[in-house]
Parts: C-alpha cells; sequence; structure tokens
C-alpha cells in the first residue's frame, strides 16, 4: 500500500483522536438536552427558581435545558443522583440550603457537598423572618428576649419542620440570646405561622414569604429579619444585626451545581449563563414573586459560602443537642 493510498486513513485517525481531546468535547458542549435536577417535589420555592433557569438557559445555549423532580429524604435522593451523574455538563443541581444543613442532621449520605459538586452559583437567597401575634405585647427581639428570660420553662415557637433552616434560625435565637424555649415544629411555613394566630405559640421563626401577608395584613408583627440587610419589600423591619445580634444570618438559598469533575470551561460557561439568566429586570420580578431576592454570584463566591455554611451548621445542631437520623 502506498504512502498516499494511507493519508486517508491517517486524516481518519487523527480526527477520531481529536474528537476524543478533551478540548474538542468541550468545545462542542452543550449537543444535547442537558438535565437540571431538583431534590424536591414541582411547585415548591427551589422547583420555581429551576424552571426560570431552565427558560433562560434553554434560550442562552440555544440547547433545551430541563427539570427533573427527584424528590426524597430531605432532599439526599435527587443530589445523590448528581453526584454520581458524568461529570460532563449535562446533569446539573438546582440545590437549596439542605445542601448545608443535611451534612449536620443526617448520619449518613450518598454523597459529600464538598467532594463530589462543583460549585456554579449561588443563584437567590431569602432570610427566615421573626414573627409573633399583632395583639402580643412584644414589639422587639429584646422586648422576646427579656420576657423568655423573665418567665422560663414558658415561651415556645414554631418552624416549618425540624432540620428547617427556620428552626435552626430559632435555636440561634435561643443560643446567643441564652434563654430557653420550646420548639413546635409543624409541616410547613404556612401552618406555622398560623398558629402564632390561635396562640398556640408565642413566637414564629419562619420562611420571610408565608408570613409576609400576614404581617401586610396587619395579624402578624415582625420583629426582625434574618438576611445581611433589610428586605426590599418590608423596609421598616430590622435585621438581627440592626436588633443587637452581630453576625446573625441565616438565609435560604438556591443554588446552582454540577458533579465534580465537570470541566472548569463548562463550570465558567454555566457560571457566566445563569448571572446573565438572572441579572433581567424579568428574572429578578419572577424571584421576588417567589420570596427571593437575586444573588447571581460566581463559583468562587459559592464555594466560600459553603465552606463557611457547613461547618457553622454542624456547630449550631451539636450545640442544640440536635441528634443526627
Amino acid at each position: 500500500m502506498s504512502l498516499l493510498s494511507l493519508k486517508p486513513l491517517y486524516a481518519a485517525v487523527a480526527a477520531a483522536t481529536l474528537a476524543l481531546m478533551p478540548g474538542a468535547a468541550q468545545a462542542a458542549w452543550p449537543e444535547r438536552t442537558i438535565t437540571l435536577v431538583v431534590p424536591f417535589a414541582p411547585g415548591g420555592p427551589t422547583d420555581i427558581i429551576a424552571r426560570i433557569l431552565a427558560d433562560s438557559l434553554t434560550a442562552s445555549l440555544k440547547q433545551s435545558v430541563i427539570v427533573e423532580n427527584r424528590a426524597g429524604a430531605a432532599g439526599n435522593i435527587g443530589m445523590g443522583m448528581v453526584a454520581r451523574a458524568a461529570p460532563d455538563g449535562y446533569t446539573l443541581l438546582l440545590a437549596s440550603t439542605s445542601i448545608a444543613v443535611n451534612t449536620a442532621l443526617f448520619k449518613s449520605l450518598p454523597y459529600d457537598p464538598f467532594k463530589d459538586f462543583a460549585p456554579i452559583s449561588e443563584l437567590v437567597n431569602s432570610p427566615n423572618i421573626l414573627v409573633v401575634n399583632a395583639k402580643s405585647d412584644i414589639m422587639t427581639v429584646a422586648d422576646l428576649v427579656k420576657r423568655a428570660k423573665a418567665a422560663p420553662g414558658t415561651f415556645n415557637y414554631s418552624s416549618p419542620g425540624a432540620g428547617t433552616k427556620s428552626h435552626l434560625t430559632g435555636e440561634e435565637l435561643k443560643q446567643r440570646g441564652d434563654f430557653e424555649m420550646a420548639h413546635i415544629p409543624y409541616r410547613g411555613a404556612g401552618p406555622a405561622a398560623a398558629a402564632i394566630l390561635e396562640g398556640s405559640v408565642q413566637l414564629g421563626s419562619v420562611a420571610l414569604p408565608a408570613a409576609e401577608p400576614m404581617v401586610k395584613s396587619g395579624q402578624l408583627r415582625a420583629l426582625a429579619v434574618t438576611g445581611a440587610k433589610r428586605w426590599f419589600s418590608m423596609p421598616e423591619v430590622p435585621t438581627m444585626i440592626e436588633a443587637g445580634f452581630p453576625g446573625f444570618v441565616s438565609d435560604t438559598f438556591s443554588a446552582l451545581l454540577a458533579p465534580a469533575g465537570t470541566p472548569k470551561e463548562i463550570i465558567a460557561l454555566l457560571a457566566k449563563h445563569s448571572r446573565d439568566a438572572l441579572a433581567t429586570e424579568k428574572a429578578r420580578e419572577q424571584a421576588r414573586a417567589a420570596g427571593f431576592e437575586v444573588v447571581a454570584g460566581t463559583p468562587e463566591e459559592l464555594t466560600a459560602k459553603m465552606e463557611k455554611e457547613i461547618p457553622a451548621v454542624k456547630a449550631l445542631v451539636e450545640r442544640a443537642g440536635i441528634k443526627p437520623q
């Protein structure tokens, strides 16, 4: 066989080799549908943010991004699924604060939040809010602490459930204020807020969206929000920091992650497109309607948040005496 006749064969081998090289594979991404896994049931806050993001990424990446709900075990089933997925950019995770708290609440997890995921962006966040019945004569957090200390064993508070960030907010308040208060868990933020109206509890520590309508209608009184700054739609309500608790920030967030090992070029591209997606006025309005404020952070910022949040939650759970399941 002549060298001339071998040229087509060499060309074919070279083309195949190039196609298998990482750079070539990354350059073509995305070539097919991307799955965005939400580890909770449809209709919840995380799911709403996922669908806002999926619609925008579909348009900007010129490739379909579909939302797949994999609920169960407080989000662990869906997160475990993504942790085991191929790191090729075609399976992504829309995580909530559960990725930060589940490490402290479960003895065994199907993933490691640091080793199994590549952070892309903290998309949105929302504070919790401390509320009392509007008929109560407790006007401030300082009033609450004073009353609880004066009558130990008589105060209680509601939350949307054991292990939620709202529950942990209540536990942090007890520890920082050095007083006793019993935790009464409910099945969701709505019932937890309603319990205050019924007089079943004196205080509610709940996600802000569930309580805001009751505050606006005059049924509940807001003592403080737990964000780093005042909330855009309730500017009259102080933060816990302003209420005399330095560094007291306890928020709920939604973040985009990929399986560990996903090429850096893909991570960078997803970070850019996800930030662009949430930079529009439409996305900001949709996020606010769902009870969130846009963050649209970088991979480095999300990494730093997780590195701070996860050990802090674990330490808080240990101090509160909450036993992992």
